[in-house]
């Protein structure tokens, strides 16, 4: 199976890397110039993957019809440009695998939702999990979900993209996997706040613990099973990206919590924090489907300048006490 990766930001070059393993034949897409020139001439992704020398059977296009002879593809776009760009690939029916995770703004919808809108001929998978891109590229361990509807195709594209240090689960639950990567970005950004504020670790472990029951509360509003959102592109992604300043949802959280502006903190980075742009969407689908998600919640008022971190923080520990399973 010939492998095309739409996407040549971090993550979407160490997904070329580890398809490119053994000695497959994959082709990257790349919307700067300097991306595609610096991998097929150096070997390296300098702009968003620095210091990770690439296979030789990498190539870098900046043309969408190059990837016409890919028999499926890795999308990894960031997820407000999905649409658009799911629309000019030549899929023609082929496989197309969502690695991008948010919620379109305009519309509401999961990506799955997004890609079957606009190239509904295609068979669809989704990639999500506990990722770092730079841990996956040096091959260390991870593991993901792959989730699709037909389990004949996860199957087929699990067994072209394992390694021994990259493992995928299949799984049938498409919008679990979607739910889990999409949230987890906004819960993100609150954990960030947390650790720039001083908050603690208690604090955190809190945030985490509540926020997943906000994530499951959704997930099942949305049809995904707790069993999915329980797992790695639930959970094990969520305690990933709440814990380390290498995911760029809690370092923004973390410069909020540290003072900064979210304006300038969102203008002053080169690579997109999918959190930002998916909490206002994922509060108003939230709100329609009657969900309670006051951790979402107060990230929205946060990055819309409605609130300080001091006047979020008194309003999430003055609410109501409750079970905790509510």
């Amino acid at each position: 199976m010939r492998i095309g990766i739409v996407g040549a930001g971090a993550w979407g070059t160490a997904l070329a890397q580890v398809a490119a393993s053994g000695g497959q034949s994959v082709t990257i897409w790349a919307r700067e110039p300097e991306v595609v020139e610096t991998i097929n001439r150096d070997r390296e992704n300098r702009l968003f993957l620095n210091g990770v020398t690439l296979a030789p059977t990498i190539r870098a296009t900046a043309d969408l019809a190059d990837l016409a002879d890919r028999d499926a593809f890795l999308i990894v776009t960031p997820a407000q440009h999905l649409r658009a760009t799911v629309a000019g690939l030549p899929a023609a029916g082929r496989p197309l695998v969502l690695c991008a995770k948010g919620i379109e703004e305009g519309t509401g919808l999961l990506m799955h939702e997004v890609a079957r809108a606009v190239q509904p001929g295609s068979p669809l998978a989704i990639l999500s999990g506990p990722t770092f891109a730079h841990e996956v590229a040096a091959g260390l361990p991870t593991a993901v979900t792959l989730a699709a509807d037909d389990p004949a195709l996860g199957e087929t594209l699990a067994a072209r993209i394992a390694r021994p240090h990259f493992r995928p689960y299949c799984s049938d639950d498409v919008a679990g996997a979607e739910v889990g990567g999409a949230v987890k970005n906004v819960l993100a950004i609150a954990c960030g706040v947390v650790e720039g504020k001083r908050l603690g670790l208690n604090a955190r472990a809190a945030m985490i613990s509540r926020g997943f029951a906000e994530m499951t509360r959704f997930g099942l509003a949305k049809g995904a099973r707790a069993e999915t959102l329980a797992g790695l592109a639930g959970l094990g992604d969520l305690v990933l990206t709440c814990s380390s300043v290498s995911s760029r949802n809690f370092s923004l959280g973390k410069g909020i919590g540290e003072g900064g502006r979210p304006a300038d903190l969102l203008a002053d980075r080169r690579t997109v924090a999918e959190g930002a742009f998916t909490a206002p969407v994922l509060m108003r689908v939230a709100d329609s489907l009657g969900v309670d998600m006051p951790i979402v919640a107060a990230v929205c008022a946060l990055l819309a300048g409605l609130a300080s971190v001091d006047e979020v923080v008194e309003g999430l520990l003055s609410r109501p006490l409750r079970p905790e399973g509510v």
